[in-house]
């Protein structure tokens, strides 16, 4: 029986015809992550060297020479255990290659399939036509491939300002408000211009497994909203609130309807991943921001507003938490699937207790519940979110430490910031409300270790982001002309 294997670009959706899907890249994409691309293995090591790659460079006239040293580069001692693996996956049944490369038929992942199924290989077709040069075509290859959880950054940038902010850090504090403002000025702008130029794509992404990373947009607002609170800019606060409210109605019911009523997604369970939390947290961050602007404005409205979204936001987070579980314990977990994004599932049980912080903070009377139930549901999801960090920290040593995928950076990093953040900012205010010392303390410690992640953080993106250049500088010296 012939074999069966294909190469497919990791950001185009999945398909029940995909069979074993299998990441061949030496480092996964920045703007995704392996809960997005559904990746089932992920094998580094069959990658080409970084001295071919890099003396490549994609560049299709130079594929045929690359295919016969890539070809001699899988016989070596570095690449033998992958590439048998991929050969033992191959007889086993339908496999799918996946790769970032922006020109499938021209990478190294074509070469694979070629290798895997022993069909000879083929001259490439006419390489394709060059990006027109300069700096707008590069920011429009990076504008169409945007992460739709992009947002991340702003919303654990804008909760460890706010974090900074309760804990006396003031300086420190209107620093990552402005990074983060600057990143909604930038993000905003390449979302709407996705939307209106990649539409196909977009649509894809919002029937999609990652189709809930889009919450972040709404989150974001929200979060910056609630720090603007902080400061007592009531109608920029209120500005952003809207934007976020907004958000929230379209994408909350959107992407479930979505999901749901669309013929163009298949369809699977292993789909589920952490980003399904941010259902919840897109419903508490409302809460949040909105019971923070009642407390300034006397707002009947906002408390209603608070206290609704505060209890929707628990119903989906008992939803979520049940569909996720199930597909943790009921199917066969990659490594590789188990980002970062898992974090999320703490940080939307810190959020609820935050929006319950605030909730409390309005005047007595004029909530709809008593405020023995909220406070009571506030510690109970504080203890459950702390119990849930040591059960996380030891999956990260389980994928790093014991199933050895690289500790590289990726956007979901940010899916950790924040809740690391949330968490840190929820324990000193839920010790402050209930007048609890310890906690109280406890949280001004935890602040400080946020920031420093988020340091940590900012420091790998602009190294990830810088990298590549200098690699490509140091490649092309010693091969560039002389004219």
């Amino acid at each position: 029986m012939a074999k069966q294997v294909t190469c497919r670009r990791v950001h185009e959706r999945t398909s029940f015809e995909d069979g074993r899907r299998v990441l061949v890249d030496r480092v996964l994409p920045p703007d995704i992550s392996g809960d997005d691309a559904r990746v089932d293995e992920w094998l580094s090591d069959v990658a080409p060297s970084t001295d071919l790659r890099c003396w490549y460079g994609h560049d299709p006239l130079r594929f045929t020479e690359f295919r016969r040293r890539y070809l001699a580069e899988l016989d070596d001692p570095a690449h033998r255990s992958a590439a048998n693996r991929l050969r033992d996956l191959a007889d086993d049944g339908k496999l799918t290659l996946l790769t970032a490369a922006e020109d499938a038929d021209h990478s190294h992942a074509a070469v694979l399939a070629e290798w895997l199924t022993g069909a000879e290989p083929s001259e490439p077709g006419p390489p394709a036509p060059p990006p027109p040069p300069g700096y707008r075509a590069a920011v429009s290859a990076k504008v169409a491939n945007v992460n739709p959880g992009a947002f991340a950054f702003v919303m654990g940038t804008g909760i460890v300002s706010t974090a900074l902010n309760a804990n006396g850090a003031h300086t420190a504090s209107l620093a990552l408000l402005v990074v983060g403002l600057a990143g909604c000025a930038v993000l905003l702008p390449a979302y709407v211009w996705r939307l209106l130029r990649r539409r196909e794509r977009f649509v894809a992404d919002l029937v999609g497994p990652r189709s809930f990373a889009f919450l972040t947009i709404s989150i974001a607002s929200n979060v910056i909203a609630a720090r603007m609170v902080a400061d007592g800019h009531t109608s920029v606060a209120g500005g952003f609130l809207a934007f976020g409210a907004v958000g929230w109605l379209l994408l909350g019911y959107g992407i479930p309807l979505g999901l749901i009523a669309s013929t163009r997604r298949d369809a699977s369970f292993d789909q589920v991943n952490g980003t399904w939390f941010l259902w919840a947290v897109g419903s508490q961050s409302v809460a949040v921001a909105a019971a923070g602007l009642a407390r300034l404005t006397s707002s009947h409205p906002l408390q209603v507003l608070a206290l609704v979204c505060w209890g929707i936001g628990l119903m989906q987070y008992l939803l979520t938490a049940a569909i996720v579980l199930a597909r943790l314990l009921a199917r066969p977990v990659a490594p590789a699937n188990l980002m970062t994004s898992s974090w999320i599932c703490m940080g939307a049980a810190a959020i609820s207790v935050l929006a319950g912080t605030r909730l409390l903070a309005l005047p007595a009377g004029t909530m709809l519940l008593s405020r023995s139930v909220v406070a009571g549901s506030s510690v109970v999801l504080w203890s459950f979110a702390s119990w849930l960090i040591p059960l996380l920290l030891a999956l990260g040593v389980w994928r790093h430490g014991l199933r050895k995928v690289p500790f590289r950076y990726e956007l979901g990093w940010w899916n950790l910031v924040f809740p690391i953040g949330m968490y840190a900012l929820t324990t000193h205010e839920l010790g402050r409300t209930t007048g609890t010392s310890w906690m109280t303390t406890l949280g001004r410690w935890e602040i400080w270790v946020a920031g420093v992640v988020w340091v940590l953080v900012i420091a790998a993106m602009g190294a990830a982001t810088v990298r590549p250049h200098l690699t490509t500088g140091r490649a092309a010296g010693p091969n560039r002309r002389v004219a």
